[in-house]
Protein backbone atom coordinates (compact mmCIF):
# COMPACT_ATOMS: atom_id res chain seq x y z
CA UNK A 1 0.00 0.00 0.00
CA UNK A 2 2.69 2.31 0.86
CA UNK A 3 4.26 1.71 -2.79
CA UNK A 4 0.88 2.47 -3.67
CA UNK A 5 0.65 5.62 -2.12
CA UNK A 6 4.15 7.05 -4.19
CA UNK A 7 2.95 6.31 -7.36
CA UNK A 8 0.87 8.62 -8.44
CA UNK A 9 3.78 11.51 -7.32
CA UNK A 10 6.32 10.14 -9.10
CA UNK A 11 3.69 9.39 -12.26
CA UNK A 12 3.37 12.98 -11.98
CA UNK A 13 7.06 13.78 -12.30
CA UNK A 14 7.90 11.42 -14.79
CA UNK A 15 5.34 13.12 -17.32
CA UNK A 16 5.49 17.01 -15.93
CA UNK A 17 6.30 19.21 -18.91
CA UNK A 18 8.61 21.55 -17.81
CA UNK A 19 8.84 23.69 -20.85
CA UNK A 20 6.29 26.30 -20.14
CA UNK A 21 5.68 26.87 -23.69
CA UNK A 22 5.15 23.60 -24.77
CA UNK A 23 2.42 23.45 -21.31
CA UNK A 24 0.56 26.37 -22.75
CA UNK A 25 0.27 25.07 -26.14
CA UNK A 26 -0.93 21.91 -24.45
CA UNK A 27 -3.77 23.86 -22.72
CA UNK A 28 -4.36 25.96 -25.58
CA UNK A 29 -5.22 22.45 -27.69
CA UNK A 30 -6.83 21.11 -25.15
CA UNK A 31 -9.44 23.99 -24.86
CA UNK A 32 -9.77 24.67 -28.26
CA UNK A 33 -10.34 20.87 -28.78
CA UNK A 34 -13.14 20.55 -25.93
CA UNK A 35 -14.71 24.26 -27.45
CA UNK A 36 -15.04 22.44 -30.90
CA UNK A 37 -16.22 19.78 -29.71
CA UNK A 38 -18.80 20.63 -28.09
CA UNK A 39 -20.23 23.34 -30.53
CA UNK A 40 -19.71 20.65 -33.73
CA UNK A 41 -21.30 17.43 -32.02
CA UNK A 42 -24.03 19.83 -31.00
CA UNK A 43 -24.50 21.14 -35.06
CA UNK A 44 -24.10 17.59 -36.01
CA UNK A 45 -26.94 16.29 -33.47
CA UNK A 46 -29.45 18.99 -34.82
CA UNK A 47 -28.94 18.75 -38.57
CA UNK A 48 -28.86 15.04 -38.78
CA UNK A 49 -32.25 14.51 -36.87
CA UNK A 50 -33.33 17.68 -38.95
CA UNK A 51 -33.69 19.64 -36.19
CA UNK A 52 -35.72 16.74 -33.84
CA UNK A 53 -33.03 16.58 -31.35
CA UNK A 54 -32.28 20.32 -31.28
CA UNK A 55 -32.24 23.80 -32.87
CA UNK A 56 -29.94 26.37 -34.10
CA UNK A 57 -30.60 27.98 -30.31
CA UNK A 58 -28.89 24.60 -29.18
CA UNK A 59 -25.49 24.79 -31.21
CA UNK A 60 -25.45 28.32 -29.81
CA UNK A 61 -25.57 27.10 -26.25
CA UNK A 62 -23.43 24.40 -27.17
CA UNK A 63 -20.50 26.35 -28.35
CA UNK A 64 -21.13 29.01 -25.19
CA UNK A 65 -20.37 25.75 -23.45
CA UNK A 66 -17.59 24.45 -24.64
CA UNK A 67 -16.23 27.98 -24.03
CA UNK A 68 -16.96 28.58 -20.37
CA UNK A 69 -15.80 24.07 -20.02
CA UNK A 70 -12.38 25.45 -21.96
CA UNK A 71 -12.09 28.34 -19.98
CA UNK A 72 -12.38 26.13 -16.60
CA UNK A 73 -9.44 23.78 -18.28
CA UNK A 74 -6.96 25.71 -19.80
CA UNK A 75 -6.98 29.49 -17.64
CA UNK A 76 -4.61 28.63 -15.45
CA UNK A 77 -1.85 27.71 -17.65
CA UNK A 78 -2.44 29.82 -21.15
CA UNK A 79 -5.04 32.06 -20.41
CA UNK A 80 -7.50 30.17 -22.67
CA UNK A 81 -7.34 32.53 -25.92
CA UNK A 82 -8.59 29.71 -27.65
CA UNK A 83 -8.47 32.03 -30.72
CA UNK A 84 -5.87 33.23 -32.66
CA UNK A 85 -7.43 36.50 -32.54
CA UNK A 86 -7.63 36.94 -29.23
CA UNK A 87 -3.51 35.98 -28.62
CA UNK A 88 -3.04 38.34 -31.31
CA UNK A 89 -5.20 41.01 -29.56
CA UNK A 90 -3.05 40.35 -26.26
CA UNK A 91 0.15 40.04 -28.13
CA UNK A 92 -0.56 43.50 -29.36
CA UNK A 93 -1.41 44.93 -25.87
CA UNK A 94 1.50 43.55 -23.84
CA UNK A 95 -0.08 40.72 -22.24
CA UNK A 96 1.29 37.82 -24.15
CA UNK A 97 4.75 37.92 -25.64
CA UNK A 98 5.36 37.53 -29.45
CA UNK A 99 6.75 34.02 -30.02
CA UNK A 100 3.56 32.85 -28.38
CA UNK A 101 1.24 33.73 -31.55
CA UNK A 102 2.29 31.11 -33.74
CA UNK A 103 2.73 28.67 -31.51
CA UNK A 104 -0.68 29.20 -29.70
CA UNK A 105 -2.65 29.23 -32.90
CA UNK A 106 -1.18 26.21 -34.50
CA UNK A 107 -1.77 24.48 -31.52
CA UNK A 108 -5.65 26.10 -31.57
CA UNK A 109 -5.80 24.97 -35.34
CA UNK A 110 -4.95 21.66 -34.64
CA UNK A 111 -6.93 21.34 -31.62
CA UNK A 112 -9.59 22.24 -33.30
CA UNK A 113 -9.09 19.86 -36.30
CA UNK A 114 -8.70 17.04 -34.01
CA UNK A 115 -12.33 17.72 -32.51
CA UNK A 116 -13.61 17.80 -36.27
CA UNK A 117 -12.20 14.05 -35.97
CA UNK A 118 -13.88 12.82 -33.45
CA UNK A 119 -17.57 14.03 -34.05
CA UNK A 120 -17.03 12.79 -37.46
CA UNK A 121 -16.52 9.36 -35.86
CA UNK A 122 -18.83 9.26 -33.44
CA UNK A 123 -21.48 10.90 -35.83
CA UNK A 124 -20.35 8.97 -38.95
CA UNK A 125 -23.81 6.80 -39.41
CA UNK A 126 -25.70 9.97 -38.93
CA UNK A 127 -24.15 11.62 -41.35
CA UNK A 128 -23.64 9.02 -44.33
CA UNK A 129 -28.04 8.64 -43.24
CA UNK A 130 -28.72 12.02 -43.72
CA UNK A 131 -26.32 13.01 -47.08
CA UNK A 132 -26.97 9.64 -48.46
CA UNK A 133 -23.38 8.78 -48.48
CA UNK A 134 -22.82 12.18 -50.48
CA UNK A 135 -20.49 14.32 -48.32
CA UNK A 136 -21.48 18.21 -49.88
CA UNK A 137 -21.80 21.85 -49.71
CA UNK A 138 -24.66 22.89 -51.12
CA UNK A 139 -28.33 21.77 -51.22
CA UNK A 140 -30.72 20.33 -48.64
CA UNK A 141 -28.70 17.26 -47.32
CA UNK A 142 -25.36 18.72 -47.44
CA UNK A 143 -23.05 18.54 -44.00
CA UNK A 144 -20.82 20.35 -44.59
CA UNK A 145 -21.92 23.20 -42.59
CA UNK A 146 -21.61 20.85 -39.22
CA UNK A 147 -17.52 21.53 -38.69
CA UNK A 148 -16.85 25.01 -40.64
CA UNK A 149 -18.83 28.09 -41.43
CA UNK A 150 -20.56 29.43 -44.66
CA UNK A 151 -22.76 32.64 -45.81
CA UNK A 152 -25.98 32.50 -46.91
CA UNK A 153 -26.23 32.58 -50.69
CA UNK A 154 -27.66 36.31 -50.91
CA UNK A 155 -24.55 37.71 -48.71
CA UNK A 156 -21.74 39.43 -50.58
CA UNK A 157 -18.23 38.80 -49.54
CA UNK A 158 -17.82 42.94 -48.74
CA UNK A 159 -20.51 42.38 -46.03
CA UNK A 160 -19.79 38.92 -44.36
CA UNK A 161 -16.20 40.64 -43.86
CA UNK A 162 -17.90 43.45 -42.09
CA UNK A 163 -19.67 41.34 -40.41
CA UNK A 164 -16.89 39.06 -39.30
CA UNK A 165 -15.16 42.16 -37.94
CA UNK A 166 -18.24 43.33 -35.99
CA UNK A 167 -18.69 39.92 -34.38
CA UNK A 168 -14.84 39.79 -33.44
CA UNK A 169 -15.29 42.94 -32.43
CA UNK A 170 -17.66 42.94 -30.07
CA UNK A 171 -16.16 39.65 -28.57
CA UNK A 172 -12.75 41.98 -27.62
CA UNK A 173 -14.12 44.77 -26.50
CA UNK A 174 -16.69 42.93 -24.31
CA UNK A 175 -14.22 40.24 -22.68
CA UNK A 176 -10.70 42.75 -22.31
CA UNK A 177 -12.84 45.02 -19.39
CA UNK A 178 -13.41 42.02 -17.46
CA UNK A 179 -10.33 41.61 -15.52
CA UNK A 180 -9.76 45.68 -15.30
CA UNK A 181 -9.48 46.55 -11.64
CA UNK A 182 -9.41 50.31 -11.93
CA UNK A 183 -13.32 49.83 -13.72
CA UNK A 184 -15.55 47.02 -12.68
CA UNK A 185 -13.92 43.51 -12.48
CA UNK A 186 -15.34 40.39 -12.54
CA UNK A 187 -14.98 38.13 -9.81
CA UNK A 188 -12.43 35.47 -11.47
CA UNK A 189 -14.22 32.27 -11.01
CA UNK A 190 -16.66 34.18 -12.62
CA UNK A 191 -15.50 35.16 -15.95
CA UNK A 192 -15.53 31.84 -18.15
CA UNK A 193 -19.09 32.03 -17.45
CA UNK A 194 -19.00 35.57 -18.50
CA UNK A 195 -17.13 35.08 -21.46
CA UNK A 196 -19.66 31.84 -22.79
CA UNK A 197 -22.87 34.42 -21.98
CA UNK A 198 -21.00 37.18 -24.15
CA UNK A 199 -20.00 34.81 -27.16
CA UNK A 200 -23.83 33.15 -26.65
CA UNK A 201 -24.72 37.09 -27.18
CA UNK A 202 -22.73 37.44 -30.24
CA UNK A 203 -24.03 33.87 -31.59
CA UNK A 204 -28.07 34.93 -30.94
CA UNK A 205 -27.14 38.15 -32.67
CA UNK A 206 -24.82 37.89 -35.10
CA UNK A 207 -24.76 34.73 -37.09
CA UNK A 208 -27.24 34.78 -39.29
CA UNK A 209 -25.24 35.59 -42.16
CA UNK A 210 -22.38 33.59 -41.91
CA UNK A 211 -22.03 31.45 -38.86
CA UNK A 212 -20.23 33.69 -36.49
CA UNK A 213 -17.14 32.38 -36.13
CA UNK A 214 -15.10 35.12 -35.30
CA UNK A 215 -11.72 32.48 -34.31
CA UNK A 216 -9.74 31.55 -37.33
CA UNK A 217 -8.92 27.96 -35.67
CA UNK A 218 -12.40 27.30 -35.20
CA UNK A 219 -13.06 27.87 -38.79
CA UNK A 220 -9.95 26.51 -40.57
CA UNK A 221 -9.52 23.44 -38.72
CA UNK A 222 -12.65 21.69 -39.57
CA UNK A 223 -12.49 23.15 -42.87
CA UNK A 224 -9.04 21.24 -43.22
CA UNK A 225 -10.76 18.07 -41.53
CA UNK A 226 -13.73 18.24 -44.15
CA UNK A 227 -11.37 18.92 -47.01
CA UNK A 228 -9.32 15.39 -46.06
CA UNK A 229 -12.55 13.40 -45.08
CA UNK A 230 -14.33 13.34 -48.26
CA UNK A 231 -15.75 16.84 -48.92
CA UNK A 232 -12.98 17.96 -51.08
CA UNK A 233 -12.20 21.16 -52.48
CA UNK A 234 -15.31 22.17 -52.32
CA UNK A 235 -14.77 23.05 -48.92
CA UNK A 236 -12.31 26.09 -50.03
CA UNK A 237 -13.99 26.98 -53.54
CA UNK A 238 -17.69 27.19 -52.83
CA UNK A 239 -19.34 31.04 -52.45
CA UNK A 240 -16.75 32.54 -54.89
CA UNK A 241 -13.53 31.00 -52.35
CA UNK A 242 -15.29 32.51 -49.27
CA UNK A 243 -13.23 30.42 -46.72
CA UNK A 244 -10.57 33.44 -46.64
CA UNK A 245 -12.98 35.76 -44.64
CA UNK A 246 -13.31 33.78 -41.13
CA UNK A 247 -9.43 33.77 -41.48
CA UNK A 248 -8.46 37.46 -42.03
CA UNK A 249 -11.43 39.40 -40.67
CA UNK A 250 -11.85 38.19 -36.97
CA UNK A 251 -8.15 38.96 -36.34
CA UNK A 252 -8.50 42.84 -38.20
CA UNK A 253 -11.62 43.14 -35.94
CA UNK A 254 -10.25 41.63 -32.99
CA UNK A 255 -7.63 44.84 -33.41
CA UNK A 256 -10.61 46.85 -34.05
CA UNK A 257 -12.53 45.56 -30.50
CA UNK A 258 -9.08 46.00 -29.23
CA UNK A 259 -8.41 49.76 -30.02
CA UNK A 260 -11.73 50.55 -29.17
CA UNK A 261 -11.52 49.86 -25.64
CA UNK A 262 -8.29 51.53 -25.16
CA UNK A 263 -8.99 54.51 -26.85
CA UNK A 264 -12.44 55.10 -25.63
CA UNK A 265 -12.25 53.38 -21.90
CA UNK A 266 -8.70 52.14 -20.80
CA UNK A 267 -6.82 55.22 -21.17
CA UNK A 268 -9.30 56.78 -19.41
CA UNK A 269 -9.61 54.69 -16.67
CA UNK A 270 -8.50 56.72 -13.12
CA UNK A 271 -4.76 55.99 -12.31
CA UNK A 272 -4.86 55.01 -9.01
CA UNK A 273 -1.74 56.26 -8.10
CA UNK A 274 -3.06 59.70 -8.85
CA UNK A 275 -7.58 59.74 -8.40
CA UNK A 276 -8.97 62.59 -10.01
CA UNK A 277 -11.91 64.12 -9.16
CA UNK A 278 -14.69 62.82 -10.89
CA UNK A 279 -18.46 62.61 -10.58
CA UNK A 280 -19.36 58.73 -10.22
CA UNK A 281 -23.04 58.12 -11.28
CA UNK A 282 -24.85 55.37 -9.63
CA UNK A 283 -26.82 53.02 -11.35
CA UNK A 284 -28.72 51.84 -8.87
CA UNK A 285 -29.40 54.82 -6.67
CA UNK A 286 -28.83 57.70 -10.12
CA UNK A 287 -27.21 59.22 -7.17
CA UNK A 288 -24.74 61.76 -7.79
CA UNK A 289 -21.44 61.59 -5.56
CA UNK A 290 -18.62 63.85 -5.10
CA UNK A 291 -15.42 62.34 -3.63
CA UNK A 292 -13.65 63.96 -1.26
CA UNK A 293 -10.27 65.43 -2.55
CA UNK A 294 -7.44 63.55 -1.10
CA UNK A 295 -5.85 65.23 1.87
CA UNK A 296 -2.41 67.05 0.55
CA UNK A 297 0.77 65.79 2.66
CA UNK A 298 2.69 68.87 4.27
CA UNK A 299 5.83 69.86 2.41
CA UNK A 300 8.96 67.91 3.12
CA UNK A 301 10.80 71.18 3.24
CA UNK A 302 8.55 73.24 5.60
Amino acid sequence: RGRHKNLTPAVMRALRVRNALVRECMAEFLGTFVLLLFGCKAAAQVKTSRESKGQYLSVNMAFSEGVMSAMHLSKGISGAHLNPAVTLSFCVLGHVSWDRLVPYSLSQLLGAYMASGLVYLVYYDAIMNFSEGVLTVYGPNETASIFATYPSEFLSLGRSFLDQVVGTGMLMLCILGLDEQRNTPAPTQLIPAIVAAVVLGISMSMSGNCGAAINPARDLGPRLFTLTAGWGTEVFTCYNYWFWVPLVAPPIGALVGTFLYQILISWHLPDPKHPERVSHVSTITTAVTQPEPAQEKGSELG
